[in-house]
């Protein structure tokens, strides 16, 4: 992908976009990162396949250890799941599974991997997604405002508490938050996705949901919020300096739409990309979240996965995450032509 000034062209903006990504060229740049996305995939999969292969301990062990099998019944165990064959013929075998999106069976649960996975993801999901947005509008209005207001009291108080924010580890204010609304309060749920027992429907349901995700949503934000809030002003100041917005002030235009309008689109790129890369984080920043405030998701499930020694539902659980972050990575070069029109796709 280059940058360059692109012609201004005639029509109303959903036609400048469809001629963008419906030419030629558009279609061979998302041929290449489609292709690029699979490779990345496959390299993912070995890796992680070669890791989980290479830890002490498999489900055999699991399956054992509580009862008085014999030597000759453990290893007909590991013959019947293929776990005697050599590393490269289960790798063979576990990548024709993924062809038909075969994640495999969970011993420990008794149940499909996918199935299990289908049943955790929406609440991770709804961590990840309603996490990037809050952070990403929250930290973005303070850096602005911070940009605006640079060397003002606001500036400084806003910088004070992005720093402070930054530098608190994500489990302290999740255990800060339990013992100040949960403990202290009583405002909030301490634990779980919905109250044991309600039975609520409807927007009762919702309303439920939402109160038991204010906590982990909060303690997954701050850090971001921090993060956005000081590229945010930095980016904001470094464009407010440059002659499109002076000309653009110099014509008269008011200040809200010379900041809104001209800078702050221009300031989003970086943003864009932190968000893309933020996705990846919160999925590893799930597992400590879910475990702390024992919401049934994805990081929930791998750390019991590792624990129980399921192979099988670890790999899921990861394949899975994988495929998100390559997803989220290509959608975000997708929209660095929606936000800059001088990004040409080559």
């Amino acid at each position: 992908m280059s940058v360059t000034q692109s012609r201004a062209t005639p029509g109303g903006k959903a036609p400048r976009l469809y001629s963008r990504f419906f030419n030629p060229v558009a279609l061979r740049f998302l041929g290449r990162r489609l292709v690029q996305a699979l490779i990345v995939m496959l390299m993912v999969v070995i890796a992680n396949f070669v890791i989980i292969k290479l830890a002490p301990g498999d489900m055999v062990d699991v399956l054992s250890g509580n009862s008085d099998m014999t030597a000759e019944q453990i290893a007909g165990l590991r013959t019947m799941y293929g776990l005697d064959q050599p590393i490269l013929i289960q790798l063979g075998k576990y990548l024709g599974q993924l062809l038909t999106f075969n994640l495999g069976y969970s011993f420990r649960n008794a149940a499909p991997v996918l199935d299990i996975i289908m049943l955790r993801l929406p609440t991770t999901a709804m961590l990840v997604v309603l996490s990037v947005i809050i952070s990403l509008t929250v930290g973005t209005v303070l850096g602005v405002v911070a940009a605006r207001r640079a060397g003002k009291p606001a500036d400084a108080i806003i910088s004070t508490v992005a720093l402070l924010f930054y530098a608190t580890p994500s489990f302290i204010v999740a255990i800060s938050l339990i013992l100040i609304f949960s403990v202290k309060l009583g405002w909030l749920p301490i634990a779980g996705l919905t109250s044991v027992g309600a039975n609520y429907t409807g927007m009762r349901h919702v309303l439920d949901v939402v109160a038991h995700l204010v906590m982990p949503v909060t303690a997954l934000c701050t850090f971001y919020i921090a993060i956005y809030g000081r590229l945010a002003r930095a980016t904001m100041l470094e464009v407010m300096s440059q002659d499109f917005v002076r000309t653009a002030r110099a014509k008269g235009m008011s200040e809200r739409r010379v900041i809104y309008g001209h800078a702050l689109r221009n300031a989003l790129m970086p943003l864009v990309t932190m968000a893309g890369l933020q996705v990846s984080s919160l999925i590893g920043g799930a597992v400590l979240v879910e475990t702390v405030f024992g919401l049934p998701g994805m990081g929930r499930t791998a750390f019991d996965a590792v624990f129980e020694r399921d192979a099988n539902l670890l790999l899921g659980v990861m394949f899975i995450s994988s495929l998100s972050v390559v997803v989220v990575s290509l959608v975000v070069d997708i929209l660095y032509v929606i936000i800059d029109p001088r990004v040409e796709l080559k």
